[in-house]
């Protein structure tokens, strides 16, 4: 800065013009962020903070210093004397400038007569603006701040960080006089209005797994919260001043700690990106990592390592954020008129149930873990959430050396409480998790990194627990209300440990088995309940994995499949942690598609318990045909259509569809001479074509390619006729049905050609099984999931004269595993080697 004042001094001497003194200015500060690199490698949070933030003041002091020379002169009075103060404010005022960072600056005057300052203030933001700064201005007159901050919650919240940069002493004086105005008026109105903003924006930036640690849950906005609380309701310059008074010693250190290495995150983020941000995303999590001092271990990886201890901060800093943040609000929210009301709601002594929702004092006298967990277990059962003096209360508990026989007895009750999602979101806010469950240690912060889950493994198995409480799938939420109690139990205990196994050198599923195994023995669980939950939780996504990856109505998978589950009950049961598990991801998830699945796949199990010859296709289709016969819409029909039904070809007709679904197919069916179809287009479009005539299916696909099929069946019918059935995933604009239906009606033009993307398919991703079942041969393919590759394969094998029986679609993390069962004939089983060459793009 030195060299600086020289430069700018000789300018002056010079009488050198604005823009040559701009362009010192200008070189010098673009100088400094070069070599910001170098002074983060040194420095990491706070403390690089206080230097950018001190580093920026002095540049700002001489670029007022120069505008004070210009228009000054020879005869430039001392800066005290002028009637100006450069203030900082928001993160700049708090000493918490990024690099990337706006640079939010008051200049705050007096309209003195002998001075016309204004000008100089406006060459000061442009000069300021010249030079590379991101500049937040606002210009005020004194007299103005106290009707200003009435009119803008945004300006009062901004004025009370205010730190004098330089300037008049005297002006200053008068603005601390002004400012303790500001806290003392409306101090409700603002606590009430801060608080509603903070919770929208809590709940637009929830802790996901590419967490904002500025405005998200446990960000730096949780800490301006803090500050700006303590400031309006006790007049604090700093939150550190109510140490002893409202918080210890040791709860600020932690707290601090965590709040530091959340600064450092953001300066190397800001460093990495050259930019401001603030979303820890995957893409640059490796370099942030490193730059953190992360190293491999053999153990876990440098970025696991560094979210975890990012997750960790984010946590510390949201509970003594929001318990603080509670216990100074409550002086000004809460009514004094209401304190005789608090009789009525009195459970026990200090303890208060208001809307099933438990109080107590901010004050009351921590309790042993065994103590707290009995108070919890004797709650009532409509209890379902605590207060953040309850949470407080929780987390002073005194803790035992090791769980005693004692203790894990109370820890089974606890287990088996109706209401434990609401238990067990109050150990964890309380940080007792580890504590009360053990078991749970490694998936505590324990980030997943595979594009489908949104949470950690520790918010993801809590929200599993929370999804039974309200199950939205009317279909699920009956079989879970016909467990009984201690079923219904389990399912809760599994669906909060099915994860449990994460984070461990071994398969989840196995490690999760053996712990839950070993934790319920301890516990001293029965046998029989030991097994069923170990069972659920060694197999907890397998029900998902079949239904939208396999055939589900193939006996060797159903089978296969209910040879794992091995009962009934099982199964149930296991329908139900798969519906908490999946719904737990993330809103719309669990959606009507998969719910479909998962119900079949249920269905499609349940006869292998009792006889597993039903299993077998003739007898599932005959199973099928009594029904239709006893269909009084059957009964009303022609002699010779009632035969047709019977003689469809298709055995999948009967084992996919409903009764009466098959009777109107084979109605609508008898009236078609050529091709007849309609178009549905409710909450997905789906196609469906009844054909005698041929189909170019290849055409069809390829034209409909911009869409995302979900599903095709294809059923042959009887008398050459056949039956398509075409799912999109999502619905289309009503005036592009128009553009579809000439679409299918071109389709049966079968010299139409449509030029198609040629996907990448590699041989070993196509796997081939002639013996699929008595009268279909199957072929899955996978491969990335590209746009056009259904319709290139349709090609393909229409080029090769291939009857498409069923096709099941599914693409999971940028993959396609794609299911074709394919009628038997030589066309196909006699020349795969053929097919493959002409499908594989690697083997032309």
């Amino acid at each position: 800065m030195t060299e600086l004042n020289l430069q700018i001094e000789e300018l002056i001497s010079k009488n050198a013009k604005d823009f040559e003194i701009s362009k010192v200015f200008r070189n010098y500060y673009k100088n400094y962020l070069n070599s910001i690199e170098t002074a983060f490698e040194t420095t990491g949070g706070k403390d690089f903070f206080v230097k950018h933030t001190k580093h920026t003041d002095k540049f700002l002091i001489q670029l007022y210093k120069y505008m004070q020379r210009k228009y000054f002169g020879n005869y430039q009075p001392m800066s005290s004397s002028i009637p100006v103060i450069l203030v900082a404010l928001g993160s700049y005022g708090r000493e918490q400038l990024c690099v990337y960072s706006d640079v939010d600056l008051m200049i705050l005057y007096k309209d003195i007569k002998g001075y016309n300052i204004k000008p100089l203030m406006e060459e000061l933001i442009t000069l300021a603006w010249d030079c590379g700064l991101k500049l937040g201005s606002r210009v005020h007159e004194i007299k103005e701040i106290e009707e200003g901050v009435k009119e803008d919650i945004t300006i009062k919240t901004s004025i009370l960080e205010s730190r004098m940069i330089y300037g008049s002493k005297q002006l200053w004086f008068e603005y601390q006089t002004v400012l303790r105005n500001i806290r003392k008026t409306a101090q409700k109105e603002f606590v009430v209005e801060k608080l509603e903003e903070h919770k929208q924006r809590l709940l637009k930036n929830p802790l996901k797994m590419e967490p904002n640690i500025k405005d998200g849950y446990g960000g730096m906005r949780e800490s301006n919260m803090v500050f700006w609380m303590a400031t309006v309701i006790f007049g604090v310059s700093d939150v550190k001043q109510l140490i002893g008074k409202e918080f210890s010693e040791d709860e600020y250190k932690k707290y601090r700690s965590a709040l530091e290495y959340i600064f450092q995150v953001r300066n190397a983020l800001h460093n990495i990106a050259k930019k401001k941000l603030d979303i820890v995303n995957f893409d640059l999590l490796p370099e942030l990592s490193s730059k953190l001092g992360f190293e491999h271990t053999p153990r876990m990886t440098k970025e696991r390592q560094c979210m975890a201890k990012i997750l960790e901060s984010l946590h510390r800093i949201h509970f003594f954020s929001t318990i603080m943040v509670k216990k100074f609000t409550r002086r000004v929210i809460f009514e004094k008129e209401n304190i005789h009301k608090l009789k009525e709601y009195r459970y026990i002594k200090n303890l208060y149930i208001v809307d099933n929702r438990l109080y107590t004092s901010f004050n009351a006298k921590p309790k042993t873990l065994i103590e707290l967990l009995k108070e919890l277990i004797n709650l009532p059962n409509d209890v379902k959430s605590f207060d953040r003096s309850y949470i407080y209360y929780a987390s002073k508990s005194i803790l035992p050396n090791k769980q005693t026989l004692e203790l894990k007895k109370i820890i089974k009750l606890l287990l088996q409480k109706p209401n434990l999602y609401a238990l067990m979101k109050l150990i964890y806010n309380s940080r007792l998790f580890q504590t009360v469950l053990p078991i749970t240690k490694k998936i505590v912060n324990q980030p997943q990194f595979d594009g489908y889950h949104q949470h950690p493994v520790d918010i993801h198995s809590i929200k599993a627990l929370k999804q039974l409480e309200n199950i939205k799938d009317s279909y699920v939420n009956s079989l879970y209300k016909s467990l009984d109690e201690k079923e219904k139990a389990l399912v809760r205990i599994v669906s909060l440990l099915h994860d449990v196994g994460k984070g461990r050198v071994t398969d989840h599923h196995i490690s999760g088995e053996k712990l839950f195994k070993n934790m319920t023995t301890a516990y001293d669980f029965e046998h029989e309940y030991i097994q069923l939950g170990a069972l659920l939780v060694r197999y907890h996504n397998m029900m998902s994995k079949v239904a939208t990856s396999e055939d589900i109505y193939s006996e060797k998978v159903i089978l296969s499949f209910t040879a794992l589950i091995k009962s009934k009950r099982a199964l149930k049961m296991l329908f139900v942690v798969t519906y908490a598990d999946i719904s737990a991801v993330g809103d719309n998830i669990y959606k009507s598609a998969t719910a479909s699945l998962l119900k079949q796949l249920y269905l499609q199990s349940l006869p292998a318990f009792e006889n597993s010859a039903l299993l077998n296709e003739s007898a599932r289709r005959n199973a099928k045909q009594e029904r239709i016969k006893k269909s009084q819409k059957y009964k009303e029909l022609p002699n010779i259509l009632k035969k047709k039904i019977f003689y469809i070809a298709s055995n999948h007709i009967f084992l996919k569809l409903k009764a009466d679904e098959i009777i109107n197919i084979a109605i609508k069916a008898q009236k078609v001479e050529s091709f007849d179809y309609e178009i549905l287009n409710n909450t997905n479009l789906i196609i469906r074509i009844i054909r005698k005539v041929p189909l170019n299916l290849g055409f069809l696909l390829g034209k409909l390619e911009f869409l995302n099929i979900s599903t095709m069946n294809i059923f042959k019918l009887y008398d050459e006729k056949k039956f398509f059935e075409i799912s999109f995933s999502e619905k289309v604009d009503n005036e592009d049905l128009t553009y579809i239906s000439q679409i299918i009606e071109s389709s049966f033009d079968m010299s139409k050609k449509t030029k198609l993307l040629t996907p990448i398919i590699k041989k070993e991703g196509i796997e081939i099984d002639s013996n699929h079942t008595t009268y279909l041969a199957s072929m899955n393919v996978r491969a990335e999931d590209q746009k056009g590759l259904l319709a290139y394969i349709a090609k393909v094998f229409d080029d090769y004269g291939i009857e498409i029986e069923t096709a099941k679609l599914s693409s999971i993390k940028g993959k396609a595993q794609d299911l074709f069962l394919i009628e038997k004939n030589g066309n196909f089983c006699a020349k795969q080697d053929e097919i493959i060459k002409d499908l594989c793009v690697d083997e032309k």
